[in-house]
C-alpha cells in the first residue's frame, strides 16, 4: 500500500467520524499534531513503550489526515526532502540535534 492510499483512507475516516464538518485551519491541525508529539514524549518519559508506539501512530494519523485535507502528496514531498538531506553536510549548520 502506498502512503497516498493510507492518507486517503485516514482522511475519509476522519470525515466519516465528523472531524471535518466545518473547515479546520492549519494552526489548529498543527496543534493537534503537536499534542500527539507531546503525548508520545510523556509516554517515553514514564517508560510506557506500548503507549509510546500508539502515540507515534497517532502522529502519523493526524499528519495523514492533514495531507488528505489539503491535497499534499506526502510521498513526493518526503522523496524531495530526503534527496535534499542526502546532499547536506555532516551536522549542517553546526547543530547539536
Amino acid at each position: 500500500m502506498r502512503i497516498s492510499d493510507i492518507i486517503e483512507q485516514v482522511h475519509q475516516n476522519a470525515i466519516d467520524h465528523g472531524w471535518w464538518e466545518s473547515e479546520r485551519n492549519i494552526p489548529e491541525v498543527l496543534c493537534l499534531i503537536h499534542a500527539e508529539v507531546s503525548e508520545a514524549l510523556e509516554a517515553y518519559r514514564v517508560g510506557d513503550n506500548e503507549n509510546f508506539k500508539e502515540e507515534l501512530a497517532d502522529i502519523a494519523i493526524r499528519l495523514f489526515d492533514a495531507c488528505g485535507a489539503w491535497n499534499v502528496d506526502l510521498e513526493a514531498e518526503i522523496e524531495k526532502k530526503h534527496q535534499r538531506n542526502i546532499d547536506r553536510p555532516y551536522r549542517h549548520g553546526g547543530k547539536k540535534a
